[in-house]
C-alpha cells in the first residue's frame, strides 16, 4: 500500500494491473458519535471546469448513465464511517481530463469537528493501492481529498487536501456548476420548492399512483434521460418488448440527479452539443419518496393466500433453500438493473449489461466443483465475473469450500468470490480463512455478502429512492417477501454462537474471567447483530442508521473487541450506540445481562434559549402519544444525578423534571425504556435476538419520532410561566 503526502503523485498503472475499476473511500472519525460528511465527485475538461450540470455527482446524483462514476453510500468502519464511490475509468468521457473527490459538511458544520480523515483507493481485486491522510484541515465545511487525471494514456492520482469555508455549492460554483440553491425557498410543508411532494409524484396519471418509488429517482443509471423517450426496458434481454409510454403534457419534475429541467416548446430547436434539458442542480437535500398505501384484499377471508413468483411452502431441505435463494436473487439483479448494480458496483463490477447463471460446472483437479451461481457483467466487450457461494439459515461458509472457488477464479481470470450468507462480516475478524497465493498475476477479490444487506438494498429502492419501472418494483417486492418468509432461511443474522449461554452463564455466578476467548466470540456476535439492526431500522426509514464505534485513531479490530470482551467480564454488560440521519441524539442500546434488563435512551441537549420549565413543558407535551413507562432523567453539571421520573407521573407535573437549586445548570434530558430480553441465544420469540431487534424498533417508533422537532439549536416558544 502507497502512502502519499500533501501534493504528491502517483501512476496508477503501477500500483495495480486492476486500476481500470477503482472504489475510493472517504473516510473519517467523530469523537461526538454525531458528525457526519458527504462525498461528491466532479468530472473536468482541459480548462479545469465542468462540461454542464450533469458532470456534478452528489447526494442528490449519485450515478453517471455511461457508469463512470457511481456513489455506493456509507459503510461502518470499526473507527467511523466509510463513503464509497466507484470508478469505471474505461468509460470515462476522453474529454474528460480530471476526476475530482471532494466531501463538505452542513448546516455550519466544518472538519475540524472530525478526525482521522482520509482517502484510499482500492483495485478491482479488493486491494487498498494507495492511502492519503489529510492533515489539520481547519475549520473548512468542504475539501478536496484528491483527484484522478490523465497523463497520457495513464491515470495518476493526486494527494490534494484543499478546502474551502464555502461548502458543497461553493466547490460545485468555483468548477463551473450552475447551482440553483437562491430558488429553493422553503415552503409550508417544509418541502423545497420545485422539488415533487406525496402528491406532485403521483399527478401523471392513476397508473403511476399504483407504483412503488418515482420513475427515474435515485440509483437508477439506466433510465436517466427517459423523461423525453418515454420508459424503456431497463432489464436484460427486453429490448425487443419495451413499450412507449404515452406523451402526457405535466409540469417539469426534477430529474434522477435533483436537476429540475427548463420547460421547452416542442417546436424548440436544440443547439449541437448542448443537452436537450437545461437543469441547475440543488445541494438542498432530496426528500425521500414515500411508499403507497397497500390497496385493500380482494379475498373473501384472511386465510386466502396471495399467488406468489416465488413460492417457498416447497422447501423441505437446506441445499433447497440455498438453491431456491441463490436463483430467486440472481435472476431479479439481472432483471432489475439498479438493484444488481447496487449490489455488485462495492465490488468493483463495471456498469454493463448483467447475466446470471446457477449450478455452473467448472473443472478442479479431479472433481469438477458446481458454485451455486455466476454473475458476469459485459462492457465494451469485456466481461467481469465472479462466483458466488450461497448459504442459509445457521449453516456457515466452509474455509475449503470458498477456497477451492478462490483458486478457480484465479486460473480462469475471475475478478471476484462473492460468499453470501445469514453472518455478518466484521472488519478484522473473516468468516473463512482462505489464502490467496501473491504469486499468481491475476488477483481475484474475495467479498462477503449478508442477506440483511440485501434486504436493506430491496427496501432502499422500492420504499425510498425509486426504480423506474412498475415491474420491476412489483419484482423487488416478490424478492422481499421470500426474503422475509419464515421458510427462506434468509433472515439474517439470528444466533448468538455457542458461547452466549456458557458465558451468560458465568456472568450470573460471578465464574467468567477475563481473557476467556468465550467473551470475545460474544462481543463479535453482539456486533454483528448492531449491524443488522441498523440495516434493517435504515430500510424501513430510508435514512442511514449506523453504529458508533468511540474508537481512538489508529486502533486496531481485534484490541478494542478484546477490549470490550474485559469490561463484558466485569459488568456483564453490552453497550452499543446507533447514529440515526436525522435523529436528535444517539440512540444507545444495552444488555445487562446480570439482571436480564434491556436499555434504550436517548440523550437530547437542553435548548439555548428560553426557560427550563418551559423545556419540561414542551419536552412532555411532544411526548403526548409515548409509553406511559417512558423514564425522563434531567442532565446537570456536575457528577450528581439530576430528578427523574417515569411519563406517566410527569405528564401532570411537569416541573419535578426542574433540579430544586435554581442555580443547576441543565444540559439536557435522557429518555430511556427498559425490557426483559429473551434468555435463548436464537431468533425466536423468546429470543434474545428478537428482544434486542422488537426494543430498538419499538423506541425509534414510539419515542425518538416524537422528538423530532426538539433539535438542539432550536428555541422552545416561551411560555407565560416559567422560573428564569
Amino acid at each position: 500500500m502507497h502512502e502519499m503526502v500533501k501534493g504528491s503523485n502517483v501512476a496508477l498503472a503501477a500500483l495495480s494491473e486492476n486500476a481500470g475499476s477503482l472504489i475510493a473511500g472517504l473516510s473519517w472519525v467523530s469523537p461526538t458519535g454525531d458528525g457526519d460528511a458527504d462525498v461528491s465527485v466532479l468530472l473536468l475538461d482541459a480548462n479545469g471546469k465542468v462540461r454542464g450540470n450533469g458532470d456534478f455527482y452528489f447526494y442528490n446524483n449519485p450515478v453517471a448513465a455511461d457508469g463512470s462514476v457511481q456513489l455506493l453510500g456509507k459503510t461502518p468502519t470499526e473507527s467511523g464511517d466509510e463513503d464509497r464511490m466507484s470508478f469505471d475509468l474505461t468509460a470515462v468521457p476522453a474529454v474528460v481530463d480530471r476526476v475530482v473527490v471532494a466531501a463538505s459538511r452542513y448546516e455550519g458544520a466544518g472538519f475540524d469537528e472530525l478526525e482521522d480523515l482520509k482517502v484510499t483507493l482500492t483495485d478491482a481485486g479488493g486491494e487498498t493501492l494507495l492511502v492519503f491522510a489529510v492533515e489539520d484541515p481547519g475549520t473548512v465545511s468542504a475539501i478536496i481529498f484528491g483527484e484522478l487525471y490523465r497523463r497520457g494514456d495513464e491515470w495518476k492520482f493526486r494527494a490534494v487536501g484543499q478546502g474551502y469555508d464555502t461548502g458543497l455549492a461553493g466547490l460545485a460554483t468555483d468548477f463551473g456548476v450552475d447551482i440553483d440553491d437562491e430558488a429553493a425557498t422553503e415552503t409550508p410543508n417544509g418541502a423545497q420548492s420545485g422539488e415533487q411532494t406525496e402528491s406532485g409524484a403521483r399527478a401523471e396519471s392513476g397508473e403511476q399512483a399504483e407504483s412503488v418509488g418515482q420513475a427515474g429517482s435515485v440509483g437508477q443509471a439506466e433510465s436517466v434521460g427517459q423523461a423525453e423517450s418515454g420508459a424503456r426496458a431497463g432489464s436484460v434481454g427486453q429490448a425487443d418488448t419495451a413499450v412507449a409510454a404515452p406523451a402526457v403534457e405535466q409540469e417539469p419534475q426534477p430529474t434522477p440527479g435533483g436537476l429540475v429541467p427548463t420547460p421547452r416548446s416542442p417546436g424548440d430547436a436544440v443547439e449541437p452539443g448542448k443537452s436537450e434539458r437545461t437543469a441547475r442542480p440543488r445541494t438542498a437535500k432530496k426528500k425521500v419518496t414515500v411508499p403507497r398505501v397497500t390497496r385493500k384484499s380482494l379475498a373473501d377471508n384472511d386465510s386466502w393466500k396471495q399467488a406468489r413468483l416465488f413460492p417457498v411452502s416447497a422447501l423441505k431441505s437446506d441445499r433447497d433453500r440455498e438453491m431456491r435463494a441463490t436463483s430467486v436473487l440472481l435472476s431479479v439483479m439481472a432483471q432489475v438493473p439498479e438493484f444488481g448494480r447496487r449490489l455488485t458496483a462495492a465490488f468493483g463490477a463495471p456498469a454493463g449489461r448483467m447475466e446470471t447463471f446457477t449450478e455452473v460446472s467448472l473443472p478442479h483437479g479431479d472433481t469438477p466443483r458446481r458454485p451455486d451461481g455466476i454473475i458476469r457483467v459485459e462492457r465494451a466487450g469485456k466481461l467481469w465475473t465472479a462466483l458466488v457461494e450461497t448459504k442459509t439459515n445457521g449453516n456457515g461458509l466452509k474455509s475449503e469450500q470458498v477456497q477451492a472457488y478462490a483458486d478457480i477464479a484465479a486460473r480462469r481470470g475471475y475478478e471476484a468470490v462473492i460468499t453470501l450468507s445469514n453472518d455478518v462480516a466484521l472488519e478484522g475478524s473473516p468468516l473463512v480463512d482462505v489464502k490467496i497465493d501473491g504469486r499468481r498475476k491475476h488477483k481475484v477479490a474475495l467479498r462477503h455478502l449478508s442477506w440483511a444487506e440485501v434486504t436493506h438494498v430491496a427496501q432502499m429502492l422500492i420504499g425510498h429512492e425509486g426504480v423506474g419501472d412498475k415491474a420491476h418494483a412489483w419484482l423487488l417486492q416478490e424478492l422481499l417477501h421470500y426474503l422475509r418468509h419464515e421458510n427462506s432461511g434468509c433472515h439474517g443474522f439470528q444466533n448468538m454462537g455457542a458461547a452466549w449461554v456458557p458465558v451468560r452463564n458465568g456472568i450470573e455466578d460471578e465464574t467468567l474471567c477475563q481473557g476467556d476467548p468465550r467473551a470475545l466470540e460474544v462481543v463479535e456476535s453482539w456486533e454483528r447483530l448492531i449491524r443488522q439492526i441498523c440495516l434493517s431500522l435504515g430500510g424501513e426509514l430510508g435514512q442511514k442508521v449506523l453504529p458508533v464505534q468511540r474508537a481512538k485513531r489508529g486502533a486496531d479490530p481485534g484490541t478494542r473487541r478484546i477490549g470490550l470482551a474485559d469490561r463484558l467480564c466485569l459488568d456483564g454488560r453490552l453497550q452499543a450506540e446507533l447514529r440515526i440521519e436525522g435523529a436528535p441524539g444517539i440512540l444507545g442500546v444495552g444488555a445487562d445481562l446480570r439482571t436480564g434488563r434491556l436499555r434504550t435512551s436517548v440523550e437530547i441537549p437542553a435548548p439555548e434559549q428560553g426557560y427550563p420549565l418551559t423545556w419540561a413543558k414542551r419536552l412532555v407535551r411532544h411526548l403526548a402519544e409515548a409509553p406511559a413507562d417512558l423514564h425522563i432523567e434531567t442532565l446537570v453539571e456536575g457528577d450528581t444525578g439530576g430528578p427523574r421520573g417515569t411519563l406517566e407521573r410527569l405528564r401532570p407535573e411537569p416541573a419535578d423534571l426542574l433540579p430544586k437549586q435554581n442555580d443547576t445548570r441543565i444540559t439536557g434530558f435522557r429518555l430511556s425504556l427498559f425490557k426483559s430480553m429473551g434468555s435463548s441465544r436464537g431468533n425466536a420469540e423468546s429470543g434474545f435476538i428478537r428482544s434486542v431487534d422488537d426494543a430498538v424498533h419499538r423506541f425509534h417508533n414510539t419515542v425518538v419520532v416524537h422528538l423530532d422537532r426538539l433539535t438542539p439549536r432550536q428555541a422552545p416558544a416561551q411560555e407565560s410561566t416559567g422560573t428564569p
